[in-house]
């Protein structure tokens, strides 16, 4: 799989001064998120694991955002003395690539793509570099690009507009041995110096894919961007079957243990009434997924075997009531940039692949820690706090949309 990723975090963003003065542009806030929240996300959510922001302009801002929100995420600064354009600051994130192929973004716009599927055309062309390119009917505003058998049979021609063709979508998968087999300066621009140049006579592709693209630099998607990317306000009533329902375990269906773990099936203890409100939530939600942490495990406080036990006596309890859970996962380990510790979205990713038919964004995680909201919000759910056992957490809060004393009052709101 394709796993590391640079992002070109860089920009000034000369045309957004005016709504937004002394911001990066990935920065500019969307829907009352810097920009470059929806690009970490979506790129994970498509399987990336390591990241490396190439950073320039008021580069300390974004490291001060990732050091707050990403704590979590697996990460490396690329930062330019000065500006060395596309080409340079590729070369310089380079440096600090640990994958042989790597995907390389901007992070001012967001393309939708399938980046699995492109990386399975990049190996088996044996690339050295490949384009993703949008398909535009009316015109376009990077240059298009012509395709024959897929494999790029024309140059650049940038800031000309067409009725019609495919533009560079700014996401590319890099061969890095290859691409550093060019000895480039320490300043060129990606575009002209290495696609236009070489794109005869290198490895160097293209891939269409009619997907969702957005560039928040040009001044009119950026205002698109803050309506697109919103989320409607959660209204309960409108929830049935095509929603799921993702659940925290310790402190919302069982008795937490302050300061500790629940070590074995005698310790596991239900919430007041918890077994019985299955019934009323399977009857309403098309899936039903438990997602924990549980670093007991991972300590060797406690064994595989212990953790299945008291999982067997949860759905013993939940179906014994008429109710079910789809599957169970938890994220043992010890390390909190493990992708499937939360907040990390990598349950709720591993659910979806599973359960096809799960739309995150029409999911719904109930939690009792801040870690179960940010486990939401980086999946693209709407959240849920349970007050049970940290009743002292903020609200309002932006990871929280709704706030309940327990799952019990939470069930009987629906």
């Amino acid at each position: 799989m394709l796993k590391e990723c640079i992002i070109l975090a860089g920009g000034l963003g000369t045309r957004l001064q005016s709504t937004v003065p002394d911001l990066p542009k990935c920065m500019a806030p969307v829907a009352g998120r810097p920009f470059l929240f929806y690009v970490i996300n979506y790129l994970r959510s498509q399987g990336i694991e390591k990241f490396i922001f190439s950073l320039g302009y008021l580069h300390e801002q974004v490291e001060a955002y990732l050091q707050k929100e990403f704590a979590t995420l697996a990460y490396r600064c690329s930062v330019e003395d000065e500006p060395l354009g596309t080409g340079g600051a590729i070369l310089l994130a380079c440096s600090q690539t640990t994958e042989k192929d790597v995907l390389v973004v901007n992070g001012d716009t967001l393309f939708r793509g399938h980046l699995q599927e492109a990386f399975q055309f990049h190996t088996r062309q044996m690339a050295e570099c490949t384009l993703l390119l949008k398909p535009m009917q009316e015109f376009d505003r990077y240059g298009v690009v012509e395709t024959g058998k897929d494999q790029l049979v024309c140059s650049f021609k940038e800031k000309q507009y067409y009725q019609k063709g495919n533009i560079n979508a700014g996401v590319y998968i890099l061969n890095i041995p290859r691409f550093l087999e060019e000895e480039f300066p320490s300043r060129f621009s990606f575009e002209k110096d290495y696609l236009e140049k070489y794109f005869s006579q290198r490895r160097i592709y293209g891939q269409v894919q009619d997907s969702y693209f957005i560039d928040i630099g040009i001044p009119e998607d950026f205002r698109r961007a803050s309506q697109e990317l919103a989320k409607p306000d959660l209204d309960l009533k409108t929830i049935n079957k095509g929603w799921s329902l993702f659940l925290d375990r310790d402190g919302v269906i069982n008795e937490d243990k302050p300061g500790s773990y629940i070590f074995s099936a005698t310790e596991f203890v239900f919430m007041e009434g918890a077994p019985g409100l299955f019934h009323k939530l399977t009857d309403i939600f098309g899936h039903i997924l438990v997602v924990t942490n549980q670093r007991g495990v991972g300590k060797g406080l406690m064994s595989v075997a212990d953790l299945e036990d008291i999982h067997s006596k949860m759905l013993a309890g939940i179906e014994g009531a008429g109710g079910k859970v789809d599957a169970i996962y938890y994220a043992p380990s010890l390390d909190n940039k493990d992708t499937l510790r939360k907040p990390n979205p990598g349950m709720a990713y591993k659910a979806k692949r599973d359960f096809p038919g799960i739309d995150l964004h029409r999911s719904i995680m109930v939690g009792n820690k801040m870690s179960d909201m940010g486990f939401g919000r980086n999946a693209g759910m709407y959240t849920v706090y349970i007050a049970s056992t940290n009743p002292e957490a903020p609200f309002p809060h932006p990871d929280v949309d709704l706030r309940y004393p327990s799952l019990f009052e939470f069930a009987n709101s629906l």
